[in-house]
């Protein structure tokens, strides 16, 4: 029988497992042999904690008068770097290899303690002593990330599947060894062993719906495909280091105790680094612990709102952005956060909540997860990946085949995590960004000391060593020839040379140990260049690539890589930017009402709905400057805004504001009016480059005007061009204003049956303000139209029009008009427009001349409306037209139909004949058909006109005659054809009665 401590029981791992075994691991050497029941880091080597083995650190000193009878190999297990252990797993014996990892904890990492206020409370140094990672012995592909803190506690990976460990009782006073003890028990059990509640898959799909997170849930799926198709990946040569800030809830840490969520934490985040290792992702990335922040009761609850995963994730977000230290140097500034909690904060099943790429943002790099034991690393892992800009597989990617291997992003999290892998999608979209993300540049083991020499030993000699580390006098051992030098550093003293001792450490690397040779590493060897330090250097840039667009102003790019030479052995890698931009295509485009937001947001209008319905999607711009390069539009039905998870496309321009300035993978970029990324050159108030304003004329006027007309009244037409366009009512009055695009007639303001209320429009590249404040409008934009515009107002009342007007135009452009454009009926005049088409195409038609509208003052041609009704419309001439003579009226006749019956003696097929006119341009029209004087051909002809195949056809049979005893049952049988006619059979008529019997009847007897 288990003695189960109370934290055991409130973890109760029987009532979530659907399968588990105990087992009682224990430490072996490297070759599987015993050496103890103890398997705890606080256990071993006579109760003292783990320390990683520094030669300054002095632990004590041996004493040694020979090397009879000790093996050179042999270590206190305190300070190994490797750790062996063997655990019976389900009846497989494993022999696990582990080295320490040393990189997962930063140097000068902390675990803060916070009050209910977020003040701290207490604060102490994060360890890593306690943490390994490694393999199993002749287990190919299998890989180890354990904590042994307290226990062993921690993941197996094997080929086909998961196995997690962990103590069943914990804490500092549990005996791993005495006398006649059989060591520690632990449970272990398979990751797709753990109990979940499933959810529908329909619930699971937010990330598709135009959230601005990304949704991520638990389902129980079992995956029981093999892990065929897997491909080596081609891994990039630089490491990537995640500096992360853990941020860890009030419910975590009730839910694991106070005294054990530091080692459980380290264990998960251990697993998530080991899953970021996968030789699947293509790229080293390290997961690196700079900072953990445990909460209090009261601002765990005010971060988590239940049932809102959009609004908890902005606080947690906004909470790390708060936490960040303002020195980029500290140790604990943080290029991502992880928010782990045990509150619902969405649906039942939801596990994770991350933005769509994101990292390195002051704001955006952060994730929200649900915690649920060592499974939810991969959970971690998973919403990680969104912020570098991985997408689900199978949702914008064509990864959808590896859904079922269990690729890590899976739109669903499987309940089953064994053959876990990136799939070649995640690879791709991960190479796509991982190159911007400069904040995982910088190696938090790397400190900025002062240089020196790659290796330490060349300026010092064993001699120097013995004397720094015992004392004057000291020197190399050379009483005993039988070690290996490089192994330990043996010393002695002149006085007494066969009294030799070490501290168990080697000498430093590049200590000379013979002719030409070295220490490195515990070896004495030559050393070669590959082994040396070698800092990284760029190599030259690429060529530019293609342009982002064809016209309008595009961005191409052109990248460089740390290659001349790579760093290797410990060197420092480049520092500076991977890639440079470059504006391209900025001739004007042939449609100069293009809209590269525009266009992208029309694109969803197919594809996305918002609350089950489908939208017309028009293009918005964030008030938020830093969020003016995410793809946010807004619905014409509703208004509502939405992020399209998305960046805008490079080259898109930041804001309908600056004409220049464009986005670059999700950044505004700044661009002068040169085109010059960069460039502080900027237009004047009429938007010539660099200019003074002396090109720039302003127009400005008041217009009146009575009317008791209803409808829409014109009242002033501002031409294409115009810039710092302002009209204001002078009083409130009843009437709306509205605008009409001059070039398609449509209104894009206060149209028929909309509502006049205050609003941003973005129409055909251009940002127009509209504000009704109580009655009274004011509509402005900067500009500059790329059309003349038509302002309107809609009358509502017998109230006077009072309107003002202000508008800017470049004197020296092609589209600058010298007036002021107010309605006058002198203004326009009826002109000849052009010649109807002839009426007829031969034999003798006519021609019609049309007017239309023109403008006075520079010929334009503008919508009939503006030519007053006063001015009457002049009588168009008429004129004689294709005057040669007619080919005489032909038939012609179209295809025969397929026949009306398969079979039989009704069918018949059908085909049109018409009579045309033909022309001497090879063109046609139809006429009567009087005018062709051949005999018309048929429309209708018979057809399979031969005999049915027959069947015959047989009925249900009835109900027996009878309740008891014999009887018959009757059914219909005729004989059809294939066309449903009644037809004749000649093969044999099935039955059309049969005897039928029922239960014996009662007798009837008398007494």
């Amino acid at each position: 029988t288990l003695s189960m401590t109370p934290y055991f029981l409130h973890y109760s791992l029987q009532h979530v497992l659907g399968e588990y075994g105990l087992v009682r691991p224990i430490s072996v050497d490297a070759e599987g042999r015993f050496l103890s029941h103890a398997v705890s880091a606080g256990h071993m080597a006579g109760g003292q904690p783990r320390r990683r083995r520094r030669r300054e650190v002095q632990v004590g000193n041996d004493e040694w008068e020979g090397p009879r009878g000790v093996k050179e190999d042999q270590e206190p297990v305190a300070h190994q770097e490797r750790l062996y252990y063997n655990v019976t797993v389900f009846g497989r014996e494993f022999h696990l290899r582990l080295r320490h990892n040393a990189r997962l904890v930063a140097p000068g990492a902390k675990m803060e303690w916070r009050d209910d206020s977020d003040s701290i409370r207490h604060s102490e140094p994060l360890h890593d002593e306690c943490l390994y990672v490694g393999d199993v012995t002749d287990t190919p592909g299998a890989t180890v990330a354990i904590s042994n803190c307290d226990g062993l506690a921690g993941m197996i990976r094997m080929e086909q599947e998961e196995f997690f460990i962990e103590p069943v009782e914990r804490g500092d006073g549990v005996i791993e060894e005495e006398a006649g003890g059989g060591g520690r028990t632990h449970i272990v059990y398979r990751s797709s062993a753990v109990k979940k509640t499933p959810i529908s898959s329909a619930a699971a799909d937010f990330h598709s719906r135009g959230q601005s997170v990304s949704l991520y849930r638990g389902v129980e799926q079992s995956i029981n495909h093999t892990r065929a198709g897997r491909i080596r990946r081609q891994s990039l040569d630089r490491a990537y280091n995640i500096e992360v800030l853990l941020g860890v809830d009030d419910s975590v840490v009730q839910f694991h105790g106070k005294e054990h969520v530091q080692k459980y934490l380290l264990t998960l985040m251990n697993i998530v680094n080991e899953i970021y290792h996968d030789q699947s992702l293509g790229a080293k990335i390290n997961v690196v612990l700079v900072r953990i922040i445990m909460l209090g009761y009261g601002k765990s609850m005010s971060l988590i709102e239940l049932g809102n995963p959009s609004q908890s994730l902005e606080n947690v977000c906004r909470w790390a952005f708060l936490q960040q230290k303002q020195d980029t140097g500290d140790a604990e500034y943080h290029d991502h956060a992880i928010f782990l909690t045990r509150q619902e904060f969405g649906p039942t099943g939801m596990q994770g909540y991350a933005p769509v790429t994101g990292m390195c943002h002051p704001v955006r790099s952060c994730t929200l997860n649900h915690e649920d034991g060592f499974s939810s690393a991969f959970v971690v892992a998973h919403e990680t990946g969104h912020v570098l800009g991985m997408e689900h597989d199978g949702q914008g990617n064509r990864c959808g085949d590896e859904v079922h291997m269990g690729s890590i992003m899976a739109p669903l999290v499987q309940a089953a995590f064994h053959r876990f892998h990136w799939s070649r999608c995640s690879m791709q979209e991960l190479g796509r960004y991982l190159h911007s993300y400069d904040c995982l540049r910088d190696d938090p083991f790397d400190h900025n000391w002062p240089s020196l020499p790659q290796l330490p030993g060349l300026h010092y000699s064993m001699n120097e060593q013995c004397r720094f580390d015992f004392g004057v006098g000291y020197t190399m051992c050379t009483a005993y020839r039988t070690f290996d030098p490089c192994k330990q550093l043996w010393c002695s003293h002149p006085d007494n040379p066969f009294f030799c001792k070490t501290k168990k450490g080697p000498p430093i690397d590049g200590t000379m140990c013979g002719n030409g040779k070295h220490c490195f590493k515990g070896h004495c060897i030559w050393l070669t260049p590959d082994i040396i330090k070698q800092d990284g250097n760029w190599g030259s840039w690429s060529e530019f690539g293609q342009c982002s667009r064809t016209c309008g102003g595009g961005v191409q790019f052109r990248t460089r890589d740390c290659d001349n030479p790579r760093p290797a052995n410990g060197g420092r890698t480049c520092m500076g930017a991977t890639y440079q931009f470059q504006m391209c295509n900025t001739n004007e485009c042939e449609d100069i009402y293009s809209d590269t937001r525009e266009e992208q947001c029309h694109a969803w209008d197919p594809r996305f709905e918002l609350h089950s319905n489908k939208h017309h999607w028009l293009p918005y711009e964030h008030p938020d400057p830093n969020k003016r390069c995410h793809l946010h539009c807004q619905s014409k039905e509703t208004r509502d805004v939405v992020f399209m998870q998305r960046m805008a496309l490079d080259g898109t321009r930041c804001s309908y504001k600056d004409p220049h300035s464009v986005c670059v993978r999700g950044e505004c970029e700044k661009v002068g009016c040169d085109g010059v990324v960069g460039s502080s050159k900027q237009e004047d108030k009429c938007g010539v480059c660099g200019g003074d304003n002396s090109s720039c004329k302003t127009f400005k006027d008041t217009i009146t005007r009575t009317t008791k007309k209803h409808g829409f009244l014109k009242v002033l037409e501002v031409p294409r061009g115009a810039r710092h366009l302002l009209i204001q009512e002078l009083k409130a009055a009843s009437h709306t204003l509205a605008v009409k695009n001059v070039a398609s007639g449509l209104f894009f303001l206060n149209g028929e049956n909309e509502y006049p209320e205050s609003r941003s429009i973005i129409e055909k590249g251009v940002e127009w303000e509209y504000e009704n404040d109580n009655d009274k409008e004011t509509l402005q934009t900067t500009g500059p139209l790329r059309h003349g515009v038509l302002i309107m107002v809609k009358l509502h009342g017998d109230e006077d029009v009072n309107l003002s007007y202000k508008y800017m135009m470049n004197m020296d452009s092609d589209s600058a008009i010298q007036n002021n454009m107010l309605v006058e009926d002198s203004a326009y005049e009826w002109a000849p427009k052009r010649w109807s088409y002839c009426s007829k195409a031969c034999g003798g038609g006519k021609q019609y001349l049309r007017y239309g509208c023109r403008r006075k003052v520079d010929s334009k041609m503008v919508h009939k409306s503006f030519c007053n009704k006063s001015n009457m419309k002049p009588r168009g001439d008429i004129r004689d037209c294709n005057q040669k003579p007619c080919p005489p009226p032909i038939w012609v006749t179209g295809e025969w139909q397929n026949c009306s019956k398969p079979c039989g003696k009704t069918g018949m097929q059908i085909r049109s004949v018409s009579c045309v006119q033909p022309s001497e341009d090879n063109t046609t029209r139809s006429i009567h058909n009087k005018h062709c004087s051949d005999d018309r051909p048929e429309t209708r002809r018979a057809c399979n006109r031969h005999p049915c195949p027959t069947q015959w056809r047989v009925g249900p049979w009835s109900q027996c005659s009878v309740t008891c005893g014999n009887g018959t049952q009757q059914r219909q049988v005729v004989c059809h054809n294939r066309d449903d006619t009644i037809g004749l059979c000649l093969d044999t008529k099935p039955d059309t009665i049969r005897v039928c019997r029922m239960d014996p009847c009662p007798s009837e007897c008398g007494v």
